[in-house]
C-alpha cells in the first residue's frame, strides 16, 4: 500500500524531531535561533544562574531592533531601559561568542528583515525567535515560530525546544490580483474572512496561483501576519522565486553548494496527495485594497466598503467585541472610513519595511506632496534597506514629498521607543497589529498596505489608492 503523501510542514517537522515524548510534546531541533534585546536578557540570566553555557553559539544570530531609537543612532541611547537592554545584549553576545549586528553595524535591522536579506533564512529550516512574527521566515518554506523567554533559554542551552505538533491548514488563493491590490491586502482579507482566531492550533500553508506569483518580499508579508489569525505560523513552498532571491546573499549557499541545496529544497513542497486538517479557498478577484476599523486584525473591510452594522451581527460575543472596538476607535456602525481624516501615517515594521515596500510608496508619491495635516514616518527595516533606498533615489523622492525618513528599527509598530502616536490620534499603519494603545496609549491604528498608507498621506484622509492613481 502506497504511504500517504506528506505536507511541506510534515516533511520539515519530522526531519527535526530528536525525540517524541509519549502523550507529550516533541523535542524539536532548531537550525537557527534569532535573538534581540527585549526577550533575551532573562534567558541569559537563567543560563548564568544554572551555570550553563550556550550550546551552539554558531546557530544564534542577534540584532538590536525593538527598543532602539530611529533618530541619531550614532549617539548613546537616551532612554534608560532601552539603553540597558541593548547594552545587556551586547555583553551577553560577547560573553557567549554570538554574532551581533548592533547599532552602527551595516547589517543591523529588524530581526525578521535581516534574516532573509542576509541569506540566513533558508528553505527546510526550523527557526525560532522570542518574537511572535518569526512566522515571517516561513515564506522561504521553513518552519518558523515565536517562542517565550523560557523557551529562548531552552534553545540557548540545548539547541532544541519542546513543542506539540500543530495541526495543518492550507489556504489557497486562486486567480490574479486586481489593480492596486498587494500582499498586505491578501492577508488582511484572509483574516477578515476566517477571523483573528480562525487559525488557532494550526500551521498554515499558503498556496495557489496568486501566492506563487508573489515576490519573496510579498510572501514575507503574508507569512508575517499568519500569526494574526491565531496560527502558530505560516509557510509557502520554495520555488524558483525563492532560489533566485537567495542567490548571492551573504550567508546563502554558493556555487555547487547552492545547486545541491536547491536539489534538496525541490523535494520540500507538499505532495499532491498530502492531507490537511483544514482547507480554505479564496478567489483573488474578490480581494480589494483593505483597511482595518477595529482593535484586532480580523476587523477588516474593503477600503471602499462600509463598517458592519452591529445590530446585524448574530453572535452575541462578536457583537459586543465590534461594539467595543467601534467605541474605542470613534467610528459609527454602518458608516464608511473612506475620506475619514487622519493625521499620522506609519510605513515600516517587520511586515512592510523592505525595499519593495519603499519602492511602491515612492511610486505613489513621486512628484506629489503629503497633506499638511499628515505626519508621515517611514522607517526602513534594515541598514541595507536604508542604503539601497538612498542608492535608488527613493529617499530623495520620499523626502521631497515631505515624508520623514528614520533609521532602522521596530519604531511605531509597538511604540517601545520614542516613536509613539499621540492619544486620540488616528494612524494608517503598515504594521501588523491594531490593538488598543499598540502604537502609544490611546492611539487608534488602522492597518493597511503601503499603497493605501501612501495614498492616505497624500490626501490627508483615508484614500483608495486606485482613485488617486486615476486622478
Amino acid at each position: 500500500m502506497k504511504p500517504q503523501g506528506k505536507t511541506l510542514f510534515d516533511k520539515i517537522w519530522d526531519e527535526h524531531v530528536v525525540k517524541s515524548i509519549d502523550n507529550g510534546p516533541d523535542i524539536l531541533y532548531i537550525d537557527k535561533h534569532l535573538i534581540h534585546e527585549v526577550t533575551s536578557p532573562q534567558a541569559f540570566a537563567g543560563l548564568k544562574r544554572r551555570g550553563v553555557s550556550v550550546f551552539r553559539p554558531d546557530k544564534t544570530v542577534a540584532t538590536a531592533d525593538h527598543n532602539v531609537p530611529t533618530l541619531n543612532q550614532h549617539l548613546p541611547i537616551k532612554e534608560a531601559l532601552s539603553r540597558k537592554q541593548v547594552d545587556t545584549l551586547t555583553e551577553n553576545c560577547k560573553t557567549h561568542g554570538i554574532t551581533l549586528y548592533g547599532l552602527g553595524h551595516p547589517y543591523q535591522g529588524i530581526v525578521h528583515v535581516i534574516g532573509p536579506e542576509l541569506g540566513i533564512t533558508q528553505p527546510g529550516m526550523t527557526m525560532v525567535c522570542g518574537d511572535s512574527h518569526t512566522s515571517t521566515h516561513g515564506a522561504f518554506g521553513s518552519i518558523a515560530f515565536g517562542i517565550g523567554t523560557s523557551e529562548v533559554e531552552m534553545v540557548l542551552a540545548s539547541q532544541c525546544v519542546l513543542q506539540h505538533k500543530p495541526k495543518k491548514m492550507r489556504i489557497t488563493i486562486d486567480g490574479e490580483l486586481n489593480h492596486g491590490v498587494v500582499s498586505k491586502d491578501i492577508i488582511l482579507y484572509i483574516i477578515s474572512q476566517i477571523t483573528a482566531q480562525g487559525g488557532t492550533g494550526y500551521f498554515v500553508e499558503f498556496a495557489g496561483a496568486a501566492i506563487r506569483n508573489l515576490s519573496m518580499e510579498a510572501r514575507m508579508t503574508i507569512c508575517n501576519m499568519s500569526i494574526e489569525m491565531g496560527a502558530r505560523g505560516g509557510l509557502i513552498a520554495p520555488d524558483e522565486t525563492t532560489y533566485a532571491y537567495l542567490k548571492g546573499r551573504e550567508f546563502a549557499p554558493k556555487g555547487e553548494e547552492l545547486d545541491k541545496a536547491i536539489a534538496a529544497w525541490s523535494g520540500l513542497p507538499s505532495d499532491e496527495d498530502a492531507v490537511f486538517d483544514k482547507e480554505y479557498t479564496f478567489s483573488a478577484d474578490d480581494i480589494e485594497p483593505m483597511i482595518t476599523y477595529g482593535t484586532n486584525p480580523g476587523m477588516g473591510i474593503k477600503v471602499s466598503g462600509w463598517l458592519p452594522e452591529v445590530k446585524d451581527i448574530d453572535d452575541a460575543s462578536e457583537q459586543l467585541s465590534v461594539e467595543k472596538s467601534l467605541a474605542y476607535m470613534g467610528f459609527e456602525s454602518g458608516s464608511r472610513l473612506l475620506g475619514h481624516s487622519v493625521n499620522y501615517v506609519f510605513i515600516g515594521s517587520c511586515t512592510n519595511s523592505r525595499i519593495e515596500d519603499l519602492r511602491m510608496v515612492a511610486e505613489v508619491v513621486k512628484g506629489k506632496k503629503k497633506a499638511e495635516n499628515i505626519k508621515a514616518y517611514i522607517v526602513p527595516g534594515s541598514k541595507q534597506v536604508e542604503a539601497q533606498a538612498k542608492a535608488e533615489g527613493i529617499s530623495d523622492i520620499l523626502e521631497a514629498a515631505g515624508f520623514e525618513l528614520r533609521q532602522p528599527g521596530c519604531s511605531a509598530c509597538l511604540a517601545m521607543n520614542e516613536d509613539k502616536i499621540p492619544a486620540g490620534e488616528y494612524c494608517v499603519s503598515t504594521s501588523n497589529r491594531n490593538f488598543e494603545g499598540r502604537q502609544g496609549p490611546g492611539s487608534k491604528t488602522l492597518l493597511a498596505s503601503p499603497l493605501t498608507a501612501a495614498a492616505t498621506a497624500i490626501s490627508g484622509k483615508i484614500e483608495d489608492v486606485r482613485s488617486l492613481m486615476e486622478r
